[in-house]
């Protein structure tokens, strides 16, 4: 091999390389792990609730028709899938939000209609349990959001760009947005105590 054949191999290398040949995969992929985190969190919650609620149930026969809410919106909420493929088409993640949303509007309902049983070492261990599940599922959406902007900046900007378009067809990952109308407002919460 000639040293100008090598030179043109070293230049064309380092103009791939500087193309996004390998960062807007990988770019792809965190962000698709990251969605996975979020789902990962949202089984979390499904597999605890129902230990949790049948927990709670054992304490008192008033508090079932509340639990069956939860445990219906749960499974109404397992029914709904989204794929890492899935994650460009805004209708079907504004769909699996919705019905993670439900999810936890009832337990909102649940944590407001039964305040006398917060002295029950139960029902305070079921809502720590939701509280922290809450909260790991908001940092698993705030990472997948995060990957999904390094990834979306990526295949948006000079060199990754011309990489992402040519070999990849990159298209921009949709991020994980609030659908609720009031989900910039924080709910009232009314035990019923208030003079």
């Amino acid at each position: 091999m000639s040293r100008r054949s090598i030179t043109v191999l070293i230049g064309a290398s380092a103009l791939l390389a500087g193309c996004g040949i390998n960062s807007v995969p990988t770019a792809e992929e965190n962000a698709k792990a990251r969605w996975a985190d979020v789902q990962n969190q949202y089984q979390r919650r499904a597999d605890l609730i129902p230990n949790l609620v049948s927990t709670v149930k054992a304490a008192g026969a008033q508090e079932k028709d509340i639990l069956t809410e939860v445990t219906r919106a749960r499974a109404a909420a397992n029914q709904v899938q989204l794929s890492g493929d899935d994650l460009t088409d805004p209708a079907k993640l504004a769909n699996f939000e919705r019905a993670q949303s439900a999810v936890t509007l009832n337990l909102q309902r649940l944590q407001e209609a039964y305040p006398e049983l917060k002295s029950q070492g139960n029902y305070t261990t079921l809502m720590s349990q939701l509280e922290g599940t809450e909260n790991r599922i908001t940092i698993a959406r705030q990472d997948y959001n995060k990957a999904v902007q390094d990834y979306n900046t990526r295949i948006r900007t000079f060199p990754d760009a011309v990489g992402a378009r040519i070999f990849y067809g990159a298209k921009p990952i949709v991020p994980f947005t609030a659908t609720s109308q009031n989900a910039d407002t924080a709910p009232s919460v009314n035990f019923g105590n208030a003079s």
